[in-house]
């Protein structure tokens, strides 16, 4: 009997030391120095990708955001604010319908047949709009110019950035609305788009955060 207590008792005894050992190894030492490493050579991945503006993180370059005017009583969805540059559709779920009670952000891409008759609506509203809203005196969208990442959202429908077709037909309506000269913007366009990756991974692109950081200084500074 003293035998078997003895050998529960050491048992139970390794059985602790291994548990502290391991919650030691792979709770508290493994996490510190996979989170060194990562701080130390992966520091802006680690911490969400963060763009930072007077000092404060302002958003992530992987999430994209809306630039809307305050929603109007009676208003469904807000009105673009058109003195910045606008990203690309957020609406592919539509809205909440179920927990009404909370403002959720959904993320989704465009999910319909290309030949669904509400998504030929859709996409010719939104084509309609962009022509309407970055049409000004002196310059005019035609249909033919709105590149498809204007009227569709992407896979997430978060996407931060925006082709630089899409940002080039916004480049007099935003100089107008912000009292700007269109070669300043144009240029402020050129000087944040970039190229494939390696030279011919993805396609060009142009984040609209960065980008709208930039337009406020400049509009800060005229």
């Amino acid at each position: 009997m003293n035998n078997s207590v003895s050998t529960t008792a050491r048992l139970l005894g390794a059985g602790l030391r291994a548990l502290l050992v391991l919650t030691l190894v792979t709770g508290v030492i493994y996490p510190l120095v996979v989170t060194g490493i990562t701080q130390g050579l992966f520091n802006n991945k680690a911490n969400g990708s963060e763009i930072k503006a007077d000092g404060k993180v302002v958003g992530s370059s992987l999430i994209g955001q809306a630039y809307n005017l305050p929603l109007k009583k009676g208003q469904e969805a807000p009105d673009p604010d058109l003195k910045w540059f606008q990203g690309r559709p957020q609406n592919g779920l539509g809205s909440n319908s179920v927990n009404t009670q909370y403002k959720l952000i959904l993320s989704g891409a465009t999910n319909r047949s290309g030949d669904n008759a509400d998504l030929i609506k859709w996409v010719k509203d939104a084509k309609a709009a962009v022509v309407k809203d970055n049409s000004v005196a002196g310059y005019t969208v035609e249909p033919s110019d709105v590149p498809a990442d204007a009227v569709t959202s992407s896979g997430s429908g978060l996407d931060p950035d925006i082709s630089p077709q899409y940002a080039e037909i916004q480049v007099h309506r935003v100089a107008d609305r912000n009292g700007l000269p269109v070669a300043q913007v144009e240029k402020l366009v050129k000087d944040h788009t970039t190229s494939r990756t390696l030279g011919f991974i993805g396609e060009p692109r142009v984040n609209v955060l960065e980008l709208n950081i930039a337009l406020k200084g400049l509009v800060t500074k005229s």
